[in-house]
């Protein structure tokens, strides 16, 4: 944030972002949405995000900022939001990890769920320079509560788990979380205590992704939704995943997981890849006929910005998708025997 920039510049703009996501107002404060996205709507070093009753103050300047400029932004949206219960600010560049996974600006939330489609999610704003829910994908949440009814799923990167707990919420018979780290999959797990889901451990797998999915080849286990949704890049012992230069091979990996006539969902977060490229990719791995392109799900508005406030674009084109996050449902169609 530029604290020698014009104050009132920041001030319209958020105004026009409250006004535009007025509608996305619960009346009860219990659900999350992004409030303003300065990297579309006219101040790239600032985003701001509502988990029910706590605002999350995202700070991406170059170079930590005086406490005024924050100040400015805190104050004129705690007056506008008086029922706010507390206020993190992350400082996405500060040196200390602390700062980067937020600090308490106003009081200390710790009753920390939102509500979203009728389902709730356990978060941990503090967890990870995220709030551990990420917002962009809640139109995947949506489908899946629609789609996975009676059907097997394997939720890998799972992170918090959000997607498994949608499709859990939907009336899957089965949900498998994977995931490196136990500390996620128990925020998973209090999601399911939430929503009054049976939790079974064995289902919460605390394993590397490649050691996890060649366990389940080897017992040759299917399932008929797996979710994909990867770091644009890692390097282990066990393998590497790059969703720039070489996303059909993580897909490639986890095909064989699916049923026939079941869903592989594909989440590419790379900035700089367009949306053509990765296009290109799925249709190449679509042209033998054993994968077909179903659906491209959009991302919400609030993280895109609407046309009243929309004044940047992203530095790569991501049509024919709608955001940098791009979201695919492909279909499995396997060799008969």
């Amino acid at each position: 944030m530029d604290t020698s920039g014009d104050s009132h510049q920041i001030l319209r703009l958020l105004d026009n972002a409250l006004e535009a996501r007025f509608e996305s107002f619960d009346r009860r404060h219990e659900t999350a949405f992004r409030i303003f996205n300065g990297f579309y709507e006219g101040y790239p070093d600032l985003v701001v995000d509502l988990y029910a009753q706590t605002l999350v103050i995202y700070n991406y300047a170059a170079t930590p900022q005086e406490e005024s400029s924050i100040n400015l932004v805190f104050k004129y949206l705690r007056d506008k939001l008086p029922w706010l219960q507390a206020v993190i600010l992350k400082t996405r560049k500060a040196p200390s990890l602390q700062a980067r996974r937020g600090t308490y600006l106003m009081g200390n939330n710790t009753n920390q769920r939102v509500r979203e489609h009728g389902l709730w999610y356990a978060i941990d704003m503090l967890l990870n320079q995220d709030a551990s829910l990420y917002l962009d994908t809640r139109n995947l949440r949506q489908w899946a509560i629609k789609n996975l009814a009676d059907k097997s799923v394997l939720n890998t990167f799972a992170y918090t788990g959000s997607l498994g707990v949608a499709a859990f919420g939907g009336g899957a018979t089965r949900v498998v979380q994977v995931d490196l780290r136990r500390k996620y999959l128990n925020i998973a797990k209090k999601s399911y205590k939430y929503n009054g889901f049976p939790i079974n451990n064995a289902d919460f797998k605390v394993s590397d992704f490649f050691s996890s999915i060649n366990h389940y080849k080897r017992a040759g286990e299917l399932f008929d939704c797996v979710f994909l949704d990867p770091p644009i890049f890692s390097k282990t012992k066990k393998g590497t995943i790059d969703m720039v230069s070489n996303s059909h091979r993580v897909i490639n990996k986890v095909r064989p997981l699916v049923g026939d006539g079941g869903y592989l969902v594909v989440i590419n977060n790379a900035l700089f890849l367009s949306g053509a490229d990765f296009m290109q990719i799925l249709e190449n791995m679509c042209s033998a006929g054993y994968l077909s392109i179903e659906a491209l799900i959009p991302v919400p508005p609030d993280i895109t910005g609407y046309s009243i406030t929309k004044t940047g674009d992203p530095p790569v084109d991501p049509s024919p998708f709608n955001h940098p996050t791009k979201i695919v449902i492909l279909r499995v169609r396997r060799k008969a025997v």
